[in-house]
């Protein structure tokens, strides 16, 4: 039985630390997908369809995962895909109680939907969305944190030449 997971989240933008976590992701499972998120506590730079294509463009080498935007409940989003499990990143002991309290509740909200905690690689511990665009809105060197289209695009959002 091939095992199908889903990686959410809001990715605006999507960082190396995701793609880490992506591709650690898409080793452990038949099938991946990227799943991206309508927010709507957070003001998002970028507009759904912006981090999709942005998130497509990234993970073009990747087999085994699609890009997709979602506006549900996860847990519905998961079960209506068929997937068996969430992915969620951890990058330091910081993230483990939000994660963890979310965790449990989507496992009662559908308890057969199991959460898996992926660490991404510890040079990418200390890397969000949030202070990378920050780096990127003051004029800060990205290159390390993002690909190179992600960065030309946050340039871009700011105001400076690509």
């Amino acid at each position: 039985m091939p095992t199908f997971a889903i990686y959410p989240g809001s990715f605006d933008p999507l960082t190396n630390g995701h793609l880490d976590v992506l591709r650690r992701a898409s080793r452990l499972f038949d099938k991946v997908i990227l799943a991206i998120a309508h927010e709507t506590e957070k003001r998002p730079l970028f507009t759904v369809q912006e981090r999709v294509e942005l998130a497509r463009e990234a993970v073009c080498g990747l087999e085994n995962v699609r890009v997709e935007e979602f506006k549900q409940l996860l847990v519905d989003y998961v079960q209506e895909k068929g997937a068996c499990v969430i992915v969620r990143g951890l990058r330091a002991v910081s993230d483990f109680e939000v994660e963890f309290q979310m965790a449990l509740m989507n496992r009662n909200l559908a308890p057969t939907v199991e959460t898996i905690f992926l660490m991404p690689r510890d040079s990418y511990s200390y890397l969000s969305s949030r202070m990378t665009k920050q780096i990127a809105q003051l004029g800060g060197d990205i290159s390390p944190f993002v690909m190179p289209h992600i960065e030309k695009a946050l340039r871009r959002k700011y105001g400076f030449s690509t």
